[in-house]
């Protein structure tokens, strides 16, 4: 089986929509397209589990000694690109839905 090496380019800082972008064509360059909501938020649970467990590794708390070294950062660039995913999914500018719910936010009276 030939492999192909990815295309994909994704600039120096690039904005939240441009990771937004970023994510959308990967799913659709590695075959990701047909993946039901379901699989997506599975695959995000899981990930989410992992960078638990890497931030209890990180943060010193007991865990599986057997267990691999964490690497928190790629745990977390991992929760954010299916995060990412599922906004593309529902059509979600995440940019826009964060910006409007801190203005909403900016209104509450935190105690």
């Amino acid at each position: 089986m030939d492999k192909k090496q990815s295309n994909l380019f994704l600039k120096e800082q690039p904005t939240l929509r441009e990771f937004q972008q970023y994510v959308r064509d990967l799913v659709k360059e590695r075959g990701f397209q047909e993946e039901s909501i379901s699989e997506i938020f599975m695959l995000l649970s899981e990930e989410i589990g992992e960078m638990a467990k890497a931030a209890r590794k990180c943060a010193g708390l007991k865990t599986d000694n057997n267990s691999r070294k964490p690497n928190l950062e790629l745990e977390i660039a991992d929760v954010f690109m299916y995060l990412l995913d599922i906004c593309n999914y529902f059509k979600v500018d995440l940019e826009k839905a964060f910006r409007d719910k801190e203005e909403i936010n900016k209104k509450r009276v935190w105690e």
